[in-house]
């Protein structure tokens, strides 16, 4: 086996770590702009985190299992993990009434963060 499904969830801990600070960072970037700008990037790259994290659960959730309910799972993480972005950048916009821009490049840029985590080995 070439990897564990623990070094699965570490990994996808590290990357959501990652994305945390992405999106602290974007939303201290958009400070200048105001506080409203800030606040949505904190929903744009909190609604990705929290997303990533849902997926990972399910995805992740089950342990050592066969070949179709593993896929199964991970079908399902992902499409979990659609439906939350969508559902939470949506409430952002149409709800709480934020501005689009910020949250969009906060979910650029907390995507952009999940690959370097991944892309770094340790």
């Amino acid at each position: 086996m070439l990897n564990s499904v623990a070094a699965g969830r570490r990994q996808a801990g590290r990357a959501i770590a990652w994305q945390v600070v992405a999106t602290l960072l974007v939303a201290l970037a958009c400070l200048w702009k105001g506080q409203g700008w800030a606040a949505a990037a904190l929903v744009g790259g909190g609604s990705v985190v929290l997303a990533g994290w849902v997926s990972a659960r399910i995805a992740l959730g089950g342990g050592v299992d066969a070949a179709v309910p593993a896929l199964a799972r991970l079908v399902a993480g992902v499409l979990a993990k659609w439906l939350v972005l969508v559902a939470a950048l949506s409430l952002g916009v149409i709800a709480l009434g934020l501005h689009p821009l910020p949250m969009l490049a906060a979910a650029a840029a907390v995507l952009a963060a999940q690959m370097v985590a991944l892309a770094v080995r340790r």
